[in-house]
């Protein structure tokens, strides 16, 4: 069995964009790669969003940008401009061609369709067991989500981003296509921290979208009659649904970096890839991709990738608060955005942020809740206690 120098298993964003780099890139031109999933993911499937300091490397593959921004709260309510921001959406199917284009050029590169079962590591290979056979590689970087350890653990708070969107076209112009509504909570909150977020790609087409922060998942039917409930509610009746999409995103610090060994890697939501304060992955996905090329082009050991950041600490606390405390989340997120500029939150969630702008984040969201978080964490350290302290 001739053994490969890379497998990529999985071709979500995570796997995909990786593969791209590696293809973009004339140091892996001698490489040999392989690419196992059980398709190419060239479908309208997923819709990425995220925002973006100025002109980006994805911008030709953009289905809509926007420059304002419209967070809405019982307390606070405001449009605002994020200039040199602006928040970007893609829909798969252009981006999953987009760079399907380039992959596709590299002889180098191969793509077997079949889905992955396993993935055993030996003492000087890594085995990728499929229902189409076996193969062997040198490194593998995986996206696949096989360790499900993180759900029934209690060290780390695991809540979901969990939502159900509609894109809707309206008989007459019911939206304004410079805005994107970031957040909503004005609808029920029933316990939760629940919001509605929309985004126009035109005066009568939006994608509406019923969103949770929040542990356990609901009916399909709940999340539907959240929606039919908003748009009666902005006086929005005559309208066709086009395409719905559905998701559940964890939102844990769980340290799945754990897991990495020296000739396996894992990326996207399988490697603890996704913001763990947002549910946001793909920004953070473009990222670390690159780090990753980068240090694949020097070191062989892939557990010592990760390194830990401030960051993690900040999203550690602030999930430690969601999670014992959910009903409270549009407080929180009402404090913050009206006492800090839209461009610092945005750099502070993209990890880009100095100190001193940490510090005006920090100031900004209710000091005791994250205070007790704080200590309870030193508290449960210092005792050993593996358990969460509610």
């Amino acid at each position: 069995m001739t053994k490969t120098d890379y497998i990529i298993t999985g071709v979500g964003a995570a796997g995909l964009i990786l593969a791209y780099r590696m293809a973009c890139d004339a140091y892996f031109d001698n490489k040999s790669i392989l690419i196992i999933d059980k398709n190419k993911n060239l479908t309208n499937n997923r819709t990425w969003c995220f925002w973006e300091n100025g002109e980006g490397e994805w911008d030709k593959l953009l289905h809509k940008t926007w420059p304002k921004i419209y967070f809405g709260s019982n307390d606070y309510s405001k449009v605002t401009d994020a200039t040199p921001y602006h928040y970007k959406m893609i829909r798969s199917a252009k981006f999953y061609k987009g760079l399907w284009d380039i992959i596709d050029k590299k002889p180098n590169i191969k793509f077997i369709n079949s889905t992955v079962k396993s993935i055993l590591e030996h003492d000087n290979d890594v085995e990728v067991i499929t229902d189409e056979g076996s193969f062997k590689g040198a490194k593998v970087i995986n996206s696949i989500e096989f360790n499900k350890h993180y759900l029934t653990q209690e060290k780390y708070p695991v809540l979901q981003q969990h939502f159900i969107g509609w894109f809707i076209k309206t008989q007459k112009n019911e939206f304004d296509d410079e805005v994107a509504t970031f957040m909503d909570f004005e609808i029920p909150q029933n316990g939760t921290t629940a919001f509605m977020y929309v985004l126009p790609s035109s005066k009568t087409e939006a994608l509406i979208e019923y969103t949770l922060f929040s542990e356990k998942l609901l009916t399909q039917a709940a999340y539907e009659k959240a929606i039919l409930a908003y748009l009666k509610n902005k006086g929005i009746e005559n309208y066709t649904i086009e395409e719905t999409e559905r998701g559940s995103i964890p939102m844990t610090s769980y340290k799945f970096q754990e897991y990495n060994t020296k000739n396996v890697i894992n990326i996207g939501t399988a490697g603890g890839w996704t913001k763990a304060s947002t549910g946001y992955t793909f920004r953070n996905t473009t990222k670390k991709t690159k780090q990753l090329v980068a240090f694949l082009k020097g070191e062989q050991n892939l557990s010592k990738f990760t390194k830990p950041s401030k960051f993690w600490f900040y999203d550690l606390f602030f999930l430690d608060v969601l999670a014992q405390h959910n009903e409270e989340g549009p407080n929180l997120f009402s404090s913050l955005f009206k006492k800090t500029k839209i461009q610092t939150i945005f750099k502070f969630l993209d990890e880009e942020s100095s100190l001193t702008e940490d510090l005006k984040i920090i100031k900004s969201v209710p000091s005791m809740r994250f205070a007790k978080a704080v200590l309870k964490r030193i508290i449960s350290k210092l005792r050993g206690n593996t358990r969460l302290i509610h």
